[in-house]
């Protein structure tokens, strides 16, 4: 007779139902499976970090002398390119399905449903990759066609939920496909000089989502934690701040739609910077550093208004060392953002505890240096040092990511639970 066998015996009825159930958990974890397609931020989540890596890894070494095929886009385009509608638009995806069916009450997106947006996703990315021979029309056709199907399937469910409110994610991530539209589209020969315009738009309603959605989770998800703890957690307003500051981000995508670079742009990136700020100033932050998985939540969004403040400086005062800002919000506030929230879901959504492991620290660690490397790396160091040292901090983040939560989104739940 074993251990676990005497506790029952001597602990009664109740005891031994717990521990069958304790014990049932445990050979579930243990159990391997296949449940990639169980929920639809497993195969997004896990292809954002595919493609953080596929995409960094190939530009770093062609930095540094190494010859790639030619594919349908040169080579810096399909850097820019991938990393936004790859690499965002894998996390964005995942996010989508995952939140709907928490806003709308219904069943998880899973099985068949799944296939379709994944299938096309991935043949966008092969498509469009360097020694792809699909010429770049066809290839362009065909890495626009992912979210559009996405956007289709939720439809559904947010037109039976009937809250006109729930529309606003979904109309951004429609807005940020027209970006891809507008890139591609140029690359294509559809329209003309299109594709600064397309990657500003991607970039800025990226932002938008992660002060939207952020502005949302990071209070929460804070608040409830510190109360766990029998801690302070009021939230004082600021009247006028919290719609101030996301209206503020989407006249930040606005005006770099018509008039980027321009000191119009700089001052609404300053207006946008001061009222971000204001609004973290609220929520708690100096409160979770002993959490990892909360303090991450709120660096991803100092780096809004910290890189909207040095776009502000460069566009209106000319200031030469704040000229890479867009690196600080492209690594600082958006991938920082998605590895905080991929890594958080991921532990929630498969029924495990909401505590870092130490790959996902690690990464919350090094994720904000390589923002730094690259957006000052440049101005410090010689040739392409500041890059490759950036590069490698990033391939390091999403290969601790990869190898730490790979296998997480991959198999069945810890607790047994469907999705």
């Amino acid at each position: 007779m074993n251990g676990s066998t005497i506790r029952l015996h001597h602990a009664g009825p109740a005891a031994a139902s717990r521990q069958a159930a304790a014990d049932a958990a445990e050979a579930h974890r243990t159990r391997p499976g296949f449940a990639l397609f169980a929920q639809g931020f497993r195969p997004f989540f896990l292809l954002a970090g595919l493609v953080a890596l596929g995409v960094i890894a190939p530009w770093i070494a062609a930095l540094h002398g190494a010859a790639l095929p030619e594919g349908p886009l040169p080579l810096p385009y399909w850097h820019a390119h991938e990393m936004l509608a790859g690499f965002v638009g894998a996390a964005i995806s995942g996010f989508l399905l995952t939140a709907v069916p928490n806003w709308t009450s219904r069943p998880a997106y899973g099985g068949a449903p799944l296939v379709l947006p994944v299938t096309l996703f991935v043949l966008g990315r092969l498509a469009l990759a360097p020694g792809s021979p699909v010429p770049v029309g066809l290839a362009a056709v065909l890495a626009l066609l992912s979210l559009p199907v996405l956007l289709l399937t939720v439809l559904p469910a947010l037109v039976r939920a009937g809250r006109l409110r729930l529309f606003g994610p979904p109309a951004l991530i429609f807005g940020f496909w027209i970006g891809d539209l507008l890139m591609l589209g140029d690359a294509a020969g559809w329209f003309e000089g299109t594709w600064r315009m397309g990657e500003f738009l991607m970039l800025d309603l990226a932002l938008v989502l992660v002060g939207l959605i952020g502005g949302r989770i990071v209070p929460s998800f804070t608040v409830n934690a510190l109360r766990k703890q029998g801690r302070d957690a009021t939230l004082r307003p600021i009247p006028g701040v919290d719609a101030g500051a996301v209206i503020a981000l989407l006249a930040v995508a606005l005006v770099d739609l018509v008039a980027e670079g321009t000191a119009l742009a700089g001052i609404v990136a300053a207006i946008a910077a001061v009222l971000t700020l204001l609004r973290l100033s609220r929520w708690h932050g100096l409160a979770t550093l002993d959490q990892p998985i909360l303090w991450v939540l709120h660096l991803a969004y100092l780096f809004i208004p910290v890189a909207l403040g040095l776009k502000a400086l460069y566009l209106l005062a000319g200031a030469d060392w704040a000229s890479n800002w867009l690196h600080l919000q492209a690594i600082g506030a958006i991938a920082l953002m998605i590895l905080a929230v991929m890594t958080r879901a991921t532990l929630g959504h498969t029924g495990r505890a909401l505590h870092a492991p130490p790959s996902a620290v690690a990464g919350y660690v090094l994720l904000p240096v390589a923002a730094l490397a690259r957006a000052f790396g440049p101005l410090l160091l010689p040739g392409f040092t500041g890059l490759a040292l950036s590069g490698a901090l990033w391939l390091a983040v999403f290969a601790l990511f990869l190898w730490g939560f790979g296998p997480i989104l991959i198999a069945p739940r810890a607790d047994g639970k469907p999705g």
